[in-house]
């Protein structure tokens, strides 16, 4: 083998977790979830406390129900498992598929005050 290879080789290796997993494989190159869409600041919530590994259910699948025995946002189990935020989604979307995770969207802006309201408080303040 070439030293060009051996780079090529060793470029796909972690010192610490061995080989690296491409993205694409953990989802089987699907790029959109099952179900849902999962903003950034939904919040997950498993439903059981252990799962027991089942076809079509991963170790990253796993890892997300373990970390979601808390409440965590999708950015927040992104960044613990050091994964893609599609990913995250397309992993998320198996296991509220299965039921096993519960996904609370963001409430809508509609309560929410108009933004002349905003706009007249930052002019207040500037105004002090």
């Amino acid at each position: 083998m070439t030293v060009q290879g051996e780079a090529a080789d060793h470029q796909w290796v972690d010192d610490h977790a061995g080989p690296v997993v491409r993205p694409y494989a953990m989802t089987r190159g699907r790029a959109r979830p099952v179900t849902g869409t999962f903003d950034l600041i939904s919040l997950v919530t498993a439903t059981r406390a252990e799962v027991t590994p089942e076809v079509g259910i991963g170790p990253e699948h796993l890892a997300i129900v373990g970390l979601c025995q808390r409440i965590q946002s999708v950015a927040e189990i992104a960044a613990h498992l050091d994964l893609p935020v599609g990913t995250i989604r397309v992993l998320l979307g198996d296991l509220a598929a299965r039921s096993l995770v519960q996904v609370r969207e963001p409430q809508t802006t509609a309560g929410l005050p108009d933004n002349s309201i905003f706009e007249a408080v930052i002019n207040g303040l500037r105004a002090l």
